[in-house]
């Protein structure tokens, strides 16, 4: 059942993405462009999703120990904005606005088989492999450090 919840889900997701246009790189690139000729149009778009996630977040999940599913909820706890974070949101803002789009509707846009989504989702997994790579050279530096 977690899975069926979760194929549904996704499959809203991907249509709200669909529907809004979020999968079009040039609607993206129209919003990041702020000094030149701006689309508001998803501002609105992020800010509809606020509009009903916050709500049923504060009134629905927040209060909840357990998922649906029975899962343990666990609420992210750590506030602090360290190095790691400044350089991953720099490189995830720099993709985004090289090349206007995002995982979540890069995913989505995956059915279209645009070659350039093929592309930005293989560069994105590889930045992933590198990232895994470096934390655990870095890891066994601070092992070996240690002892």
């Amino acid at each position: 059942m977690n899975r069926v919840i979760a194929l549904l889900a996704g499959i809203l997701f991907g249509m709200g993405m669909v529907v809004s246009q979020m999968v079009d790189p040039a609607k993206v690139m129209g919003f990041l462009n702020i000094s030149g000729n701006w689309d508001p149009s998803l501002a609105f778009v992020m800010g509809g999703a606020l509009l009903m996630f916050s709500p049923c977040y504060h009134l629905f999940i927040k209060p909840r120990q357990t998922a649906i599913s029975g899962e343990v909820l666990k609420v992210p706890t750590t506030t602090a904005i360290d190095k790691p974070l400044i350089i991953g949101a720099s490189l995830f803002g720099l993709g985004w606005g090289l090349a206007g789009i995002c995982p979540g509707p890069a995913l989505t846009a995956l059915v279209t088989g645009q070659q350039e989504i093929l592309l930005f989702l293989a560069a994105m997994a590889g930045g992933q492999l590198l990232v895994i790579g470096w934390s655990k050279l870095r890891v066994r530096a601070m092992q070996r450090a240690s002892s």
